[in-house]
């Protein structure tokens, strides 16, 4: 059997070492209209980056790159596990509602000791956006009311 045959049978989030993860970081902007844009990091190692870290990580991202310019005036200050690797998606398109244990408090733990490993997506949003959301997780403006630019 070829290398290539036998490294199809490894499971995404065990491929690389904790040391070389690749997490995507799906930074929101707007909750009612689903308005979000994937950062894809490669090589994190997660044994040393904190949450914290992988919050400045991102938001560095943000100020620096040309397309994430809509985002920058987004107050973003809660991470959320959205999903790892293999695992269940939810139906919600933008964020997993159920789990608010997955929120991330903790800026000093390391991203091994919440649990990432390599392929986890973790949402990046305002905290207090998402609990106006979840008390009403209506999508677009409410009926009758136009959108306006």
């Amino acid at each position: 059997m070829s290398s290539l045959e036998h490294s199809s049978d490894i499971l995404t989030n065990v491929a690389l070492p904790n040391t070389e993860a690749t997490i995507t970081v799906r930074v929101i902007k707007s909750f009612e209209y689903r308005t979000e844009r994937s950062l894809v990091l490669h090589n994190l190692n997660l044994p040393a980056t904190t949450v914290g870290e992988l919050k400045n990580i991102a938001k560095q991202a943000i100020q620096s790159g040309p397309a994430w310019k809509p985002y920058r005036n987004t107050a973003l200050d809660t991470l959320k596990v959205y999903t790892k690797a293999h695992g269940a998606k939810t139906s919600n398109l933008i964020i997993n509602l159920d789990h608010d244990e997955w929120i991330l408090n903790d800026n000093n733990k390391s991203l091994a000791e919440v649990g990432f490993e390599n392929e986890t997506e973790v949402s990046f949003f305002n905290g207090e956006a998402y609990e106006k959301y979840k008390l009403n997780p209506e999508v677009g403006p409410p009926t009758g009311q136009a959108v306006i630019d």
